[in-house]
């Protein structure tokens, strides 16, 4: 991840106004000296979601949910820590300087990408709309059903046919073509020089989370167009196709609160389904949805997902992989099958929403639509074809991550097929199928088990200390910085300790004091914590250290007494010693208001 110099990071913090972020997000209205809103963690109806004039902290009273801007940004749109803090300085103007890192990417800014890739946005929509060349996508895109308030809705747009116009209009905007080549606009040519990347295709902005523009998704819309159906913006800074989801952008929210999701294949699926109500949907870039769009989509939660792919077979081709993937990671999976020679696109123009939504309603489970697609090669009225099918399927569930999904998918397959449950190994004791990546950094990085459980001790502390002061008291009658053993982690402890002790600012980037910080501090608020378990894990997490930093003081003791270096006086005092640790096992001391969770 970048890494960013402290000064810059300070002047960021100044400038942040967190209501100024969160309004964006949420409505809030002004109560007396505070900002209160309906909180977007969790569904209410009454406001309970706080931020007091001149703090830099929201608190939703109703949830628990506590942070600042930085923490907004990650929880709400699932950013990660650089990304949340290049949004903010981008709004509050704030230059940050980098330091030096091993994966620092050079060349032009992503703020100078973003700014290239949202004027191109401007110049292809205006292209298309005010041309003769654009008069002609026009038609194409009206007789597919795309109306004028759709096209702008979505700011869809035309690269020209003609070269140089478009380099032409940048130069006048003065984006150089450094900038363009490095957001993925130009390509460079083999005889030298660059030329444009889109050329006579319809242009499709892609945003990330905040709304910026980040990439294209050009379709062609004329036979004799070089080219494949649809081509994207190649790999930058910005934009990673194996992570970036179509549309996501705008059904975030309603994906993460509703915890499903519709997968396209098309964007203009995507985008006509979006358009008709049914703003819970996502398409890959291309045709290669794979696992870091899964990874996206569990992480805002997701365990219903539809696949609303094309009715031919390389639709239900792809239907059966994606599927998989999600299955894998605990998702449950329905398919829409849509009648022949149909995409959700054109579905929805002949029958409108209410029909796509009976879809959606009648959709066939995953496992029953693999059986039916595997039975069209497979004779399973054979004892060998269905031998063969299920030997495919079973081997396929075992591969999944969750020993109870594994346990049922096993169960449901031996019904649809009419087999004893025994025979596949149902109530069999479950072993994960865990691979280890390897990677060319295998042995340079290894996992460290003091710096996850000190992590944990610093995640609760962020999350409730400065709301619940029983935290702050629980951690400073047992733990001192000494006690931590990984580095950052005892720095930002005794920073935050300081701070909160002296009634100082105790956001996220005064913490910050080394560039080692900025990385664990992003670790730390990446992971999924249960907020009704907090004192009870917060406590569980305090013992753990405690236990090992006891466990460790034993065992250095003893090592002394068998190094045989020691005179016998020196012996028998080291031994008293070891005996006295060895009755002496720590104890949580908890203010007497929380000494109950310790029984729970």
């Amino acid at each position: 991840m970048p890494l960013f110099s402290k000064e810059s990071l300070e002047t960021l913090r100044q400038r942040i106004d967190i209501v100024e972020v969160i309004t964006t997000h949420v409505d809030l209205k002004r109560s007396g000296s505070s900002f209160k809103g309906l909180c977007p963690f969790h569904d209410e109806k009454t406001p309970s979601f706080h931020i007091q004039k001149g703090d830099h902290h929201y608190h939703c009273f109703g949830c628990g949910a506590h942070g600042d801007a930085i923490q907004f940004l990650m929880n709400h749109l699932k950013m990660s820590f650089s990304d949340a803090v290049e949004s903010l300085a981008e709004r509050f103007q704030v230059y940050l300087e980098h330091v030096e890192a091993r994966d620092q990417p050079k060349g032009p800014s992503k703020a100078l990408m973003k700014q290239a890739l949202e004027t191109a946005a401007r110049f292809y929509h205006f292209y298309l709309l005010h041309t003769p060349e654009g008069h002609e996508a026009l038609q194409y895109l009206y007789h597919r059903g795309i109306d004028l308030e759709f096209i702008k809705s979505f700011q869809v747009g035309l690269a020209p046919k003609s070269f140089g116009i478009f380099r032409k209009v940048m130069e006048e905007k003065s984006i150089n073509d450094d900038v363009l080549q490095a957001a993925g606009l130009l390509a460079q040519k083999s005889s030298g020089g660059y030329r444009e990347f889109f050329i006579d295709r319809i242009a499709f902005p892609i945003h990330d989370p905040t709304g910026a523009v980040i990439g294209f998704s050009a379709r062609k819309y004329k036979e004799d167009t070089f080219g494949g159906k649809y081509i994207n913006t190649p790999e930058t800074p910005l934009f990673k196709k194996s992570r970036v989801l179509f549309g996501l952008n705008h059904c975030r929210r309603r994906i993460a609160k509703e915890r499903r999701v519709i997968v396209v294949e098309g964007q203009i699926d995507a985008l006509s389904l979006i358009h008709s109500g049914f703003n819970f949907t996502v398409a890959g870039q291309g045709t290669a949805f794979g696992e870091g769009h899964v990874q996206v989509l569990m992480q805002l939660g997701v365990n219903q997902v539809y696949l609303a792919l094309d009715s031919d077979d390389a639709g239900m081709e792809a239907a059966t992989k994606i599927g998989n993937l999600f299955q894998k990671e605990g998702a449950g999976v329905r398919l829409v099958q849509l009648p022949p020679g149909n995409d959700p696109d054109t579905f929805l123009k002949e029958k409108g929403a209410e029909s796509f939504l009976k879809m959606l309603e009648n959709s066939k489970d995953y496992l029953d639509f693999l059986v039916e697609y595997h039975s069209r090669a497979i004779n399973i009225n054979s004892p060998a074809g269905k031998n063969e099918l299920v030997q495919i399927l079973a081997k396929q569930i075992r591969e999944w991550k969750h020993s109870l999904m594994v346990h049922e998918s096993l169960r449901k397959l031996a019904h649809l097929t009419q087999i004893p449950e025994h025979m596949i190994g149902v109530g069999q004791d479950f072993i994960p199928n865990i691979h280890i990546r390897k990677s060319a950094s295998v042995g340079l990085h290894s996992i460290n088990p003091d710096r996850i459980l000190e992590s944990d001790f610093l995640r609760w502390l962020l999350e409730k200390g400065k709301e619940e002061g029983q935290f702050i008291e629980t951690a400073q009658n047992n733990i001192t910085p000494e006690d931590l053993r990984d580095a950052a982690c005892r720095r930002i402890y005794q920073t935050y300790l300081h701070n909160m002790n002296n009634q100082l600012p105790c956001d996220l980037l005064t913490l910050i004091k080394e560039e080692e910080d900025q990385e664990l501090i992003s670790e730390l608020l990446q992971k999924k914590i249960n907020l009704q378990r907090a004192e009870t894990d917060f406590i569980e997490t305090i013992q753990k250290i405690l236990d090992r930093n006891w466990m460790e003081k034993r065992e250095e003791v003893k090592r002394k007494i068998q190094s045989g270096q020691c005179s016998d006086e020196e012996a028998n005092n080291l031994l008293k010693e070891f005996d006295a640790l060895k009755k002496a096992q720590p104890k949580v001391l908890v203010p007497p208001h929380t000494e109950k969770v310790t029984h729970e």
